[in-house]
């Protein structure tokens, strides 16, 4: 146990946390939506520090980050809890468990042992994952300083619903910004995961790269008869385009039936490839298909002269005309983030 950060006392002994967008207002003896953050007599203390749920070595390619980095491993982490409970959720086991149910499986990991152990994998940084690092802040503020001071990236795949106080804290210590933008309108937030004010991951994401100049790729997990209709997807491309740039990477990804959508079925290849041409259309350049291996839409495309820049196969890569972050061949800015980059 420790005392949270970004919080405030109220009367009657309740907290105000202010690390995610939902600001919970918490009794005491009572927790969070995130099950991480219980109020004791008017303290609020976190469950989740140090406690890991998932590590793996990476390649960066499977978060999915595409123009960060290629080709580099990176030191993966997975804490407890999560302020969305989405349908759909791949990782319900760990982002859907109670205080009480986190003692099978979980393991102690303090920051300082996580940076060892990512210099000692040879990895290029740590991305905290699995779950919703957002919620994990300060375990990953920490981390991340010590990170910067080893000369590692640092990553959050997210879902973008932190606060602004949250991502200033971390933003001088944060690489890239890694969002989920699962949809574009109110009923479908409200359908997925009970949220009303999802339009903050958009101010967010803004800020995180505006501000803090991270990189930031967006994913959108195409469900089908939920977020796969024409209005959504060109609202999200062209609020890529107009809010984030052109050179934005969007992935579409394949969803597969999980938790309480299982009797949707598999994503067909033809709504992916749809998606794909309303991006192009739109005027992004770089639209990435997901899940579906082996398809010419996980290839890096040079937008200026049509070569191929990035091969890829499912986690397989291949640099083919990358310098810097421009094509080797005509010298078109391609938005990649690389080493010597920062």
């Amino acid at each position: 146990m420790r005392e949270a950060i970004l919080y405030e006392r109220l009367s009657g002994s309740r907290c105000r946390c202010h690390v995610c967008q939902w600001r919970c207002i918490i009794n005491p003896g009572q927790f969070g939506l995130c099950r991480v953050r219980y109020n004791r007599e008017g303290t609020l203390e976190l469950l989740n520090y140090a406690e890991i749920s998932s590590v793996a070595v990476d390649p960066i390619e499977k978060k999915p980050l595409f123009h960060f980095y290629p080709t580099s491993q990176v030191f993966s982490l997975g804490g407890w809890g999560c302020n969305f409970h989405c349908l759909h959720c791949q990782n319900w086991e760990i982002s859907h468990r109670t205080p009480w149910e986190r003692d099978q499986g979980s393991q102690k990991l303090f920051p300082e042992e996580a940076v060892r152990l990512t210099k000692q994998y040879r990895c290029q940084g740590i991305a905290w994952t699995y779950n919703e690092p957002g919620i994990w802040l300060e375990y990953t503020l920490d981390s991340a300083k010590l990170a910067k001071e080893e000369g590692l990236y640092t990553v959050y795949v997210t879902n973008g619903f932190s606060t602004e106080e949250a991502l200033d804290l971390i933003g001088p210590y944060l690489d890239a910004w890694r969002v989920d933008l699962k949809g574009f309108s109110d009923d479908f937030y409200r359908r997925l995961a009970k949220v009303t004010n999802w339009r903050k991951v958009l101010d967010v994401a803004i800020r995180a790269k505006e501000k803090w100049g991270m990189h930031v790729e967006v994913v959108t997990n195409l469900i089908p008869t939920m977020n796969d209709d024409e209005e959504q997807l060109t609202g999200i491309a062209t609020w890529i385009r107009d809010s984030l740039g052109e050179l934005t990477p969007w992935h579409v990804t394949r969803f597969f039936p999980h938790w309480k959508l299982q009797h949707l079925p598999p994503t067909p290849t033809s709504t992916i490839e749809r998606a794909y041409q309303i991006g192009k259309r739109v005027g992004l350049k770089f639209i990435y298909v997901g899940n579906i291996p082996g398809h010419p839409g996980e290839n890096t495309i040079c937008y200026s002269c049509g070569r191929t820049v990035v091969e890829r196969v499912g986690y397989s890569t291949r640099l083919l005309g990358l310098e810097g972050s421009r094509c080797r061949f005509c010298g078109a800015e391609l938005n990649f983030r690389t080493r010597g980059q920062g």
